[in-house]
């Protein structure tokens, strides 16, 4: 793709494509999950899996509810509450036999949220500490963490630096006060660049940004002004998601209703606004809601198709076993997903009693591996040779997926894809529909699914 262009956005086409479907950080999705599976099963595939580690530490507590959230999150301002959750993770790590990780190095770690800068300076230092203590890492491991800089500090900084984090993002949403006072999230323009020159000046390699772009009191005009503000700070990578209203999933999202959320018209304006705006300042359009500089490992990731995606979204770090802790997290071995108790009281009682604090899993058929295989390559490569698939699978490709290839001969028509009898070849236009092409091969996809956000 150009990085001088941006991509065709054809609003009518949106119109026409945008439905609810998953945004396929999974395959089979989060909502194929079974409350019924066998958490011991789950638990032995991980303990035979091989290779590099991604860990992932789910930390929940906000000071502050955002009322367009829909994560995982534990509202309150009592730190004390952080002491017994960390000594809560430090049992779950502790449950894994050790032969499990010996001589496996991690080459991912994250911290998500909830606000990990809840966290006090030391309680992050020791989290580090106990981590560092039960795994060995690879030199260039990418670490990251998400951060609020409404509740930052420089010591927090410096403590997520000291072990070992060179990779930060905070959500800005919009600079426009009267957006964040509709969405209970104010936050001051010198907050936001504070934080950027204290993660600079600790020696942070990339700082990303979240945007929301479909919330109360935004216009095309005022997003305009928020994309030129934020774009001075200088981000290393841009996440621009639209903002999904799911109050029957997320009854907080009802307060917004008391506002006024743009109409359809003036958000697929917004949409076409952010792919020109940030690719007109050299960003490389990734897919879907990412944007990242020229150079970055994403960018050379998508141009040597070595781009994967998991439940943090677009990733470098492939091949990985996912070994999610903490509340609600999410782990993932070569043919299993499982999933941790979404209470903190129950999470505390599986852990107290002994045991992993599984709530559902999944374990996936020969059917589920090759779909996985299809659909992530779609989504990362933006292209799919049917002679490749061949090679792994033990299938005939045209002659399995006639049904899929029929569905997708509207978007061929619609220039969102080329289809040949051998390839799929998502066209620049196409990649902001990728969402709409991958659910042709989704075996579990239902017309009209509401449980999903919209796909653009």
């Amino acid at each position: 793709m150009s990085r001088a262009a941006a991509p065709p956005v054809d609003l009518e086409l949106v119109r026409k494509h945008n439905r609810p479907g998953p945004r396929y950080t999974s395959y089979p999705t989060a909502l194929q999950f079974r409350d019924d599976a066998d958490a011991q099963r789950l638990v032995a595939a991980a303990s035979a899996e091989r290779g590099g580690l991604s860990l992932y530490f789910h930390l929940p507590f906000c000071e502050s509810l955002c009322w367009f959230c829909g994560c995982n999150k534990v509202i309150t301002t009592d730190n004390s509450r952080a002491e017994v959750y960390l000594d809560a993770l430090m049992r779950e790590m502790d449950l894994f036999p050790r032969d499990v990780v010996a001589g496996r190095q991690v080459v991912q770690l994250h911290f998500g949220g909830g606000t990990p800068n809840f966290l006090a300076p030391a309680q992050i230092l020791r989290l580090g500490a106990e981590i560092k203590k039960r795994f060995t890492f690879a030199g260039d491991a990418e670490c990251s963490v998400e951060l609020d800089p409404r509740f930052l500090t420089r010591d927090h900084v410096r403590a997520f630096r000291e072990i070992g984090m060179t990779r930060a993002s905070f959500g800005i949403q919009d600079v426009n006060p009267d957006v964040q006072r509709a969405v209970h999230r104010v936050q001051s323009d010198e907050c936001n660049e504070q934080a950027f020159a204290w993660l600079r000046g600790e020696g942070f390699e990339s700082v990303n940004v979240d945007l929301i772009y479909g919330l109360p009191g935004q216009t095309p005009e005022s997003y305009g002004r928020t994309l030129a503000r934020v774009l001075a700070y200088g981000p290393d990578r841009f996440a621009v998601f639209s903002y999904a209203h799911v109050p029957w999933m997320v009854p907080a999202q009802k307060i917004l209703e008391k506002a006024q959320l743009p109409d359809p018209g003036d958000k697929l304006a917004m949409l076409k606004l952010v792919i020109e705006t940030l690719t007109a300042a050299d960003y490389v359009f990734i897919g879907m809601d990412h944007f990242a500089r020229p150079g970055d490992e994403l960018v050379r990731a998508l141009e040597s198709r070595t781009l994967q995606r998991n439940f943090q979204g677009y990733s470098t770090r492939g091949g990985t076993e996912i070994r999610g802790f903490g509340v609600s997290s999410i782990s993932q071995t070569e043919r299993t997903y499982r999933q941790n108790r979404k209470s903190l009281e129950q999470y505390y009682d599986d852990l107290a009693a002994g045991r992993l604090p599984v709530d559902r899993g999944l374990e996936l058929s020969d059917e589920d591996v090759l779909r996985r295989h299809i659909i992530m390559r779609l989504m990362c490569d933006f292209r799919l040779d049917f002679a490749a698939v061949e090679e792994i699978f033990p299938v005939r490709f045209a002659g399995k997926f006639s049904d899929s290839l029929s569905a997708l001969r509207e978007f061929a028509a619609d220039g969102l894809i080329e289809l040949t009898g051998d390839s799929i070849t998502v066209t620049e236009a196409g990649r902001l529909f990728i969402r709409n092409i991958a659910m042709c091969f989704d075996a579990y996809a239902q017309p009209g699914e509401g449980r999903h956000s919209k796909t653009i």
